[in-house]
């Protein structure tokens, strides 16, 4: 798409081509960001149990704030597509705004880095054995470095992909993989010159991998002709305060809609854990399977989030319409088919995690056939709710909608998790019913506030 030319009410099919191709990028970038956690658990499991533990417990805080930090920064995405809409090219404005969100991620970076350094006394309160919090603090001491250059890596992703450049995030995360096994096995085991640190030289790994991907961003940014008019280095020291409290108005409900939905799966696995060890096992797997198909309804949401945007600022409610409704029947048909193959093939799919012929996985394999049921039936949940909250952050309606996700999850998703699994026999079984209950009230809530968005004054007319 030409963001330099006024915009045009796509047909359907338009629609459906645009989104696609802006989706597709951002979903196999998602995809990628995985692989590269993957190789990471892949290398500390070789340095044993403990270890791995260790540097589970540390990624459990790191992984939510960084998350829900990058949430807050991305209401940025929005906001370049509503000034492309209203004003393309717009290069002051995206400029501006692009500057306040990079300011936002160093100062929200900086107090994230200082709630990971609280882990110790969280491990401390949650019980947990001193060798392995010893392990986990040396890992968390380090990796919390990423944390800043993790996040303006994520704000210059979303510039490069509203302003239609999305194939440079797959690029430069599936560059990032090779950096990263790479640096996981010098500084771990002491490879290619470089000291053998263990655990913590696992967390090197990722400081390394999140500076060569802000590097490679900036370097993008720099050498394409079209991202580079737009100098989003340029004076990066002037503030622009309205745009700053644009970004965090925004974005805050975003950061609390992302914890509210990251605690309620958190809250899963301890409820899981007083069930045994197998069911927890299981549970870990099925949840790691439905993670996996999750990151492609979550690319078309970040679609969806700059489709939208770019005809909210256009002043185009037809356009808001067709590419609102167009991405939720991506997500949707997506879901679909990763629903009907954890019902048709569902040992096929456990054989990328475990082997479901082996004798000690049994009861782990027997466990994670029955969530992987109940996991198919919430697909589609997943997906609606994740395009229709992508589509309502593109008329920069966060406020509510986080509301919508506090209720869903916490209080009929939660509440039946507790009462099915506690006070009937379905016991894991009746979790799993929790989460898709949760799930689904937030899918409907969610869908309803995008089909009255006119009559509730979202759009502009």
């Amino acid at each position: 798409m030409q963001q330099d030319l006024v915009l045009e009410t796509p047909g359907w099919g338009q629609e459906l081509r645009a989104t696609l191709g802006l989706a597709g990028p951002l979903a196999a970038a998602n995809l990628l960001q995985m692989l590269t956690y993957a190789i990471d658990v892949i290398f500390i499991a070789r340095l044993g149990e403990a270890q791995l533990a260790g540097s589970a417990l540390a990624v459990s805080l790191f992984g939510l704030v960084l998350w829900a930090l990058t949430g807050l920064t991305g209401a940025v995405a929005p906001m370049i597509a509503e000034e492309l809409g209203a004003r393309a090219p717009a290069l002051r404005a995206v400029r501006r705004a692009v500057r306040m969100a990079l300011w936002l991620a160093v100062i929200a970076g900086a107090a994230g880095m200082g709630v990971c350094l609280l882990l110790d006394p969280i491990m401390q309160v949650s019980g947990q054995q001193a060798d392995i919090r010893s392990l986990a603090n040396s890992y968390n001491v380090v990796i919390v470095f990423s944390m800043i250059p993790m996040l303006l890596a994520a704000v210059l992703r979303n510039f490069v992909s509203a302003l239609g450049r999305p194939i440079f995030a797959t690029a430069i995360t599936g560059a990032g993989i090779f950096v990263n096994g790479l640096a996981n096995y010098a500084f771990i085991f002491g490879e290619l010159g470089a000291p053998r640190l263990g655990l913590p030289g696992a967390a090197v790994a990722t400081i390394i991998t999140a500076l060569f991907t802000l590097a490679a961003y900036v370097a993008a940014i720099r050498l394409d002709r079209r991202l580079h008019r737009y100098h989003v280095f340029g004076r990066i020291w002037a503030p622009d305060w309205a745009r700053f409290r644009q970004i965090v108005v925004i974005g805050t409900p975003i950061a609390l809609t992302i914890t509210a939905e990251a605690g309620i799966f958190g809250a899963a696995a301890f409820l899981m854990g007083r069930f045994g060890a197998a069911e927890l096992a299981g549970h870990t797997v099925a949840l790691q399977l439905a993670a996996l198909a999750f990151q492609v309804p979550f690319g078309v949401g970040q679609a969806a989030a700059i489709r939208v945007g770019y005809f909210y600022g256009a002043r185009d409610p037809v356009g808001v319409k067709r590419a609102g409704w167009v991405a939720l029947a991506i997500g949707t048909g997506f879901m679909s088919l990763t629903a009907g193959a954890m019902v048709l093939m569902p040992e096929l799919l456990l054989r990328l995690y475990v082997d479901p012929d082996a004798a000690k996985n049994a009861a782990l394999v027997g466990f994670a056939l029955q969530y992987l049921a109940l996991a198919a039936i919430f697909q589609l949940a997943d997906g609606v709710q994740a395009v229709a909250a992508g589509a309502l952050r593109g008329l920069q309606d966060t406020r509510v909608p986080m509301w919508i996700a506090i209720f869903s999850y916490w209080v009929p998703g939660i509440g039946v998790s507790v009462g099915l699994g506690f006070f009937t026999p379905l016991e894991g079984t009746g979790v799993w019913v929790g989460l898709a209950t949760g799930l689904f009230f937030a899918a409907a809530l969610l869908i309803w506030r995008w089909h009255r968005r006119d009559i509730l004054g979202l759009t502009r007319g």
